[in-house]
């Protein structure tokens, strides 16, 4: 087993975890609800949308030759709250999710330790991975966070329901066990 595939793989797999729970959370708002924000300092869904896109599309275009931050990203209009409907909210997140995963299966074995700089600041592509995907996993998890506010009672569980915890162990154990 090649470890740097190997690694590859999980953190291809992970982000697309960390997408899916971005995805099914979207799934059960409405066009009213992806602009809700809690108060003036909060961020809508759509504006965290909107970033996280603006983020991927600056950080992982031309990772390898250019710094993560390019010239032409306006950060600061990433958090005003101008897109039109879901669809085009969904549109945006599609693009920067596609951008991450196309640049992150093009990676070789030997792209992990090449240096990279973002706003400047030098890291290696393997250290430039791990800081995206916790800073992906943050905002997703606003997203998550601000959707079970909205839906309430109405809200469908991403992981295991309450009061089932048991039930989901003993299902994982017997599903893996002749592993």
């Amino acid at each position: 087993m090649n470890i740097v595939n190997e690694y590859l793989r999980v953190v291809m797999e992970r982000f697309k975890s960390i997408k899916t729970l971005g995805d099914k959370t979207i799934e059960q708002l409405s066009e009213k609800d992806i602009h809700w924000t809690y108060n003036q300092e909060s961020n809508s869904i759509a504006v965290i949308v909107k970033h996280l896109s603006g983020n991927m599309i600056s950080r992982w275009t031309d990772l390898l030759t250019s710094d993560g931050e390019k010239e032409n990203r306006n950060r600061d209009e990433e958090f005003i709250d101008d897109i039109p409907s879901k669809l085009e909210m969904i549109n945006v997140w599609e693009k920067g999710w596609d951008v991450l995963i196309d640049t992150l299966t093009g990676l070789k074995e030997e792209d992990l330790l090449k240096t990279i700089k973002i706003r400047g600041e030098k890291h290696f592509v393997l250290e430039a991975i791990e800081r995206q995907m916790t800073h992906y996993a943050y905002h997703v998890g606003q997203i998550v966070y601000i959707g079970k506010q909205l839906k309430d009672s109405e809200w469908k569980t991403l992981s295991i329901p309450r009061g089932k915890s048991e039930d989901y162990r003993k299902e994982m154990l017997e599903k893996h066990r002749d592993n």
